[in-house]
């Protein structure tokens, strides 16, 4: 046994850091800085000149005017990067293969990165075009069904930091792009949230439909979209929910598969 007691850490700072965004991880939405300080037993002097450092590099988000804090882009996107690996591609490209055979038409899985979607998996079904969403490509989110899914299961506070102002809105050249502010964005997700699905109808590829539904954590946290792609004058719209209930049901499957139990308020 060293002189240093069993279970205390050499690098307080790192380890409290760590403790910070665990505790917000774990919680629905953000916590006041007093919160914080009380439910893990540190200094509100402490925890405030933590909060201020995780803020300057994005791992932590302050709403003053909530006068709470919540994760940051950059711990999002280390979500993201950890789920881009291994298990949220092994686990999910068998069930888009599933997905593809049950419904005929090709499907993906896309993970948020940034403002944007980064897509991971791609299942092309036969006979069908190739379409842009190859792995490795990123499309901005707010104009893909897969982006608008991950979007709409996040706090609105959340979304509101990424897009916080016209210059975020960004529109592909060969396509009309009908959302490029905020307040339309935030119109559209809340028919997303209603419907339980996203739609996009020729704002990426024009004649092109997708419909996609999010994959949440075990906190109800969105953590990628699985979405189909089809031809839209072969798909008529009383159909796409119908490809919608297909599209839930394989987005929940991988949600169990990778968490368990899943949680689908945010």
């Amino acid at each position: 046994m060293t002189s240093t007691a069993k279970g205390a850490s050499k690098v307080p700072a790192a380890e409290n850091t760590l403790r910070i965004l665990k505790l917000l991880a774990s919680k629905r939405g953000p916590l006041a800085a007093s919160t914080i300080a009380t439910a893990l037993e540190l200094p509100r002097s402490s925890v405030y000149h933590l909060l201020a450092v995780m803020e300057e590099n994005g791992f932590v988000l302050h709403l003053a005017e909530e006068q709470r804090y919540g994760l940051g882009l950059s711990a999002f996107e280390l979500s993201s990067a950890y789920s881009r690996q291994e298990p949220l591609s092994r686990l999910g490209r068998p069930l888009l293969a599933a997905l593809v055979d049950g419904i005929g038409e090709s499907a993906h899985l896309a993970v948020l990165h940034g403002r944007d979607v980064l897509y991971i998996v791609e299942e092309r079904a036969k006979n069908r075009p190739s379409l842009v969403t190859d792995v490795g490509v990123r499309l901005p989110s707010h104009l893909t069904a897969s982006g608008r899914a991950i979007l709409a299961a996040l706090p609105k506070s959340q979304v509101r930091a990424l897009y916080p102002n016209a210059a975020a809105f960004t529109s592909l050249a060969e396509t009309p792009a009908p959302i490029l502010k905020y307040s339309t964005l935030s119109s559209h997700l809340d028919q997303v949230r209603q419907r339980g699905y996203a739609t996009e109808n020729g704002e990426i590829t024009p004649g092109f439909g997708s419909v996609a539904a999010p994959v949440r954590d075990h906190l109800g946290w969105p953590t990628a979209a699985v979405a189909v792609t089809f031809l839209a004058e072969k798909t008529p719209a009383e159909q796409w929910p119908v490809l919608a209930q297909r599209v839930q049901k394989a987005a929940t499957d991988l949600s169990v598969r990778l968490y368990g139990r899943v949680d689908r308020a945010v």
